[in-house]
């Protein structure tokens, strides 16, 4: 084996006829450009959407909703995820750093715990926000939930 035997592995080129190299090539002269017009020139790109003068589609489509830019993504966690770590691997205090550590949340996160499911041990955790029942279900099995 040596230089002149090296080729590309099969399938990873095209077999492209090259464009503008003379008439004889059958893809000379206009370089498949056509005759004229902008498209035919260099430096020619069109506006993302334009449709020729037809009103694009992105503006014939009726738009709807309201999308409020400074609302707040927070990740829910319920009772019963806690419950269940509780049971698994007795966990009784909950952060940022363990709900990441056990899949439970990214650590961009911001954790709201939820209160669906039933808490039957007594845990401390720290979210950055508590719905009401889930607060109430912590503190009356004698846990602590606090607000960071």
């Amino acid at each position: 084996m040596d230089l002149s035997n090296l080729k590309p592995a099969k399938g990873s080129t095209k077999n492209k006829k090259r464009i503008g190299r003379g008439q004889g090539s059958g893809k000379g002269g206009t370089s498949t450009r056509g005759h004229k017009g902008a498209k035919s020139r260099s430096g020619y790109s069109s506006k993302f959407g334009f449709e020729g003068g037809q009103m694009p589609l992105y503006r014939r489509i009726p738009k709807g909703g309201f999308k409020n830019m400074n609302r707040v993504e927070y990740r829910g966690i319920n009772l019963d995820a806690l419950q269940k770590l509780v049971d698994e691997k007795n966990i009784t205090v909950f952060d940022l750093d363990v709900l990441y550590n056990n899949g439970l949340a990214q650590k961009k996160d911001l954790i709201k715990v939820l209160g669906r499911g039933e808490l039957k041990a007594k845990i401390e955790v720290k979210a950055h926000a508590f719905s009401k029942t889930a607060a109430k279900a912590i503190e009356d099995q004698g846990g602590v939930a606090t607000k960071i």
